[in-house]
């Protein structure tokens, strides 16, 4: 072993001049001991660093010395490369793999290896060809991996050169993190096949990922279609059900599960129903008519599972809000439908909305059915109502589109009007009226004919602190596909009254924010104010007849809004203001209306008491800017018209004007050819 010892130091360290061996002493030690060949240690310096073997000058001479080749860690650069293995003169020490492998390959250290070759650390270095002339070469073929890149445009077709003739003998290795590919390689003069190419995988961007990870599945799911408003064509998807159950749901909205449907059933009716639903009898005997649709309700959505509600929303203090109907004057009732605060923050619901949805019965310890999804807001797809914008920003402009009353040529009620005051969409019309002087019947003869002419209006009959016998005239003399006779008779509380004037009014805006147009029939609006002057918190300034200061502050709201939008859609009210009545209150009432409107009608009793009618003060009526409404040469043959009468006493000019209709068939001709003395 001092041989090993002494080639270690000889070859590591620098040779002293003042030490050294005989040649002799050398050559003896050497004679007696085998001679060591130095393993070659694998360095990631600069240059591998190859050990000569010390050996005597004799057997250096008879044995050529062997150097063997260092084995260097093959790095890994951007492209695995080729090695090729020419077979050796001689046989070398360290035999290579016969397979390949992915682990790098770990060639033997010296037992004793020194201290600065044991504590050097190996890195891995590019290897430079030239190095190994005479060992074992090993050359990485270039034949990457198809990656997964954007196709590029081909380019012209070049011609091809003949490949280059294969080695004689290859053997492919692939270094980590590269598949292996097997060392039977092509046999000699074949040709490699090109792989096939692999699709193109797109990722989307971390940015775009958000908080889910790369895997989540949900990303690539379609998204789920809106629902469409009420009456839209169905989507087989559209509700997220399959095909037979969205249309059970269609049938379910124009069936006998659609909650509007039993509101408008008579109680007689709705027991029927009950009867044949097979209820049995002790639960809906004696059932107040909210409570016997409620349990029908109820039963049809066992057999059913689904069903449709539709109502006017009511926001409440707290939060949360409930659909109520317009065909029980939006009393709250058993069946009204809850929609949760969540709901009404996501949609930005207000008062007035009409919503329209999917509904579900109470579970246990829940009074009221809830909405699920909802469908339409105001007749119309959910996700306009954020296009929308408040009533109070609409532009407010003079009425200048106007709405015909004249109808039937019979009806000369309406063909007065007509002549004396024009009305147009957005019209504040007052309507200044003793007691029985037929207002009422004047306000149902104005909404059929408005009924008639312009289907487009939504018509809206107000009847506050009224008789309940002319409540029922009115809902069965005023009928169309969008009227609502809505009323809160005498015998009701004030805040009754108050409660009902504001849900129609908010309602009112609704419609008008989407581009409708809205008549309002008020009777009558001194009864509102009264109603409001008993709410309000007393003020402490009292005027005459007992009024409060601030007790007209949201009559004069409710007549204000009336108004032509210049973005579209209109809110006309005519509303009866009582006069005459015995009472100061209403007089003072009158005082503080009269100057708000641009339209009034004057009733007067002297024509009432000969049983003329319509008893129309022809020179107290007028319209203001009514040259927005009539054409020039009508402007201009009423302007004779108020001549010939202004003179006259308001019997004798209407007594006129009905005798000249009726010999005509309408107000053209009897412009065209009336002559008066």
């Amino acid at each position: 072993m001092l041989v090993a010892d002494t080639t270690k130091s000889e070859s590591k360290t620098p040779r002293r001049t003042g030490v050294r061996k005989s040649r002799a002493a050398t050559a003896a030690a050497a004679a007696t001991a085998p001679p060591v060949v130095a393993e070659t240690e694998v360095l990631t310096s600069s240059e591998p660093v190859a050990v000569e073997p010390v050996t005597p000058p004799a057997a250096a001479a008879s044995e050529p010395s062997v150097a063997e080749p260092p084995a260097a860690e093959a790095p890994v650069p951007e492209s695995p490369v080729a090695v090729a293995e020419p077979a050796p003169p001689e046989p070398v020490a360290v035999e290579p793999p016969s397979e390949p492998v992915e682990e790098p390959v770990v060639v033997e250290k010296p037992k004793n290896p020194s201290p600065r070759t044991a504590n050097r650390r190996i890195e891995p270095k590019v290897v430079d060809e030239d190095v190994f002339g005479a060992g074992v070469i090993e050359e990485l073929h270039p034949d990457p991996e198809p990656v997964a890149a954007a196709p590029a445009p081909e380019p012209e077709p070049a011609p091809v050169p003949p490949p280059p003739p294969a080695p004689p003998a290859r053997r492919i290795i692939t270094l980590p993190p590269r598949r292996p590919v097997s060392p039977d390689g092509p046999a000699t003069g074949a040709a490699t096949p090109p792989s096939p190419p692999r699709p193109i995988i797109y990722r989307r961007p971390p940015e775009e990922m958000g908080d889910r990870g790369p895997g989540d599945a949900s990303l690539d799911r379609p998204a789920v279609p809106r629902p469409s408003p009420t009456g839209g064509p169905v989507d087989p998807n559209e509700y997220g059900f399959d095909a037979e159950t969205n249309s059970r749901y269609e049938e379910i909205k124009r069936g006998s599960t659609y909650i509007t449907q039993l509101q408008q059933m008579t109680l007689a009716q709705l027991q029927k129903a009950a009867r044949e639903d097979n209820i049995v009898r002790e639960e809906w005997a004696g059932l107040k008519k909210q409570d016997l649709i409620f349990r029908i309700l109820k039963e049809r959505v066992k057999q059913n599972g689904l069903m449709f509600g539709e109502g006017t929303l009511e926001v409440l203090p707290d939060g949360f809000g409930f659909l109520r109907s317009p065909d029980y004057n939006y009393l709250p009732c058993p069946d009204d439908i809850y929609i949760s605060p969540s709901q009404i923050r996501r949609f930005g619901l207000r008062t007035g909305s009409v919503v329209a949805g999917q509904i579900r019965p109470p579970k246990e310890n829940e009074r009221y059915f809830a909405l699920l999804r909802v469908e339409a807001i105001n007749y119309q797809d959910p996700e306009l109502l954020t296009q929308k914008a408040v009533f109070d920003d609409l532009t407010p402009l003079h009425p200048n589109e106007r709405l015909k009353l004249e109808a039937d040529p019979d009806e000369l009620n309406m063909r007065v009007m007509d002549l004396i005051t024009p009305i147009g969409k957005g019209q504040r019309g007052l309507i200044v009226a003793p007691p029985r002087t037929g207002k009422t019947v004047l306000l149902q003869k104005m909404a059929n004919s408005i009924i008639r002419n312009h289907p487009e209006c939504y018509v809206i009959v107000l009847l506050i602190d009224e008789r309940p016998e002319e409540v029922t005239d009115m809902i069965r003399t005023v009928k169309g596909p969008k009227v609502e006779v809505v009323s809160s008779t005498f015998d009701e509380p004030t805040a009754r009254h108050v409660q009902v004037a504001e849900m129609v009014i908010d309602k009112a805006k609704r419609l008008v924010e989407y581009g409708t147009d809205v008549v309002i029939l008020l009777d009558s609006i001194t009864r509102l104010a009264r109603a409001y002057n008993t709410e309000i918190p007393t003020s402490g300034k009292i005027l005459s007849g007992g009024l409060d200061a601030n007790a007209l502050q949201k009559p004069k709201r409710f007549f204000g809004a009336a108004r032509n939008i210049e973005e579209g859609g209109s809110l006309t009210i005519l509303a009866t203001a009582l006069i005459d009545t015995g009472s100061k209150m209403d007089d003072v009432i009158f005082e503080e209306f009269k100057g708000t409107g641009n339209m009034e009608v004057h009733l007067d009793r002297r024509l009432v008491d000969r049983r003329i009618y319509p008893a129309i003060d022809v020179n107290a009526s007028g319209t203001r800017k009514e040259d927005l409404l009539r054409s020039e040469e009508e402007l201009r043959l009423v302007d004779i018209l108020h001549k010939v009468v202004s003179d006259m006493h308001p019997v004798q000019a209407m007594e006129l004007m009905l005798k000249q209709l009726g010999k005509h068939k309408t107000n053209t001709e009897f412009l065209a050819s009336a002559t008066m003395n």
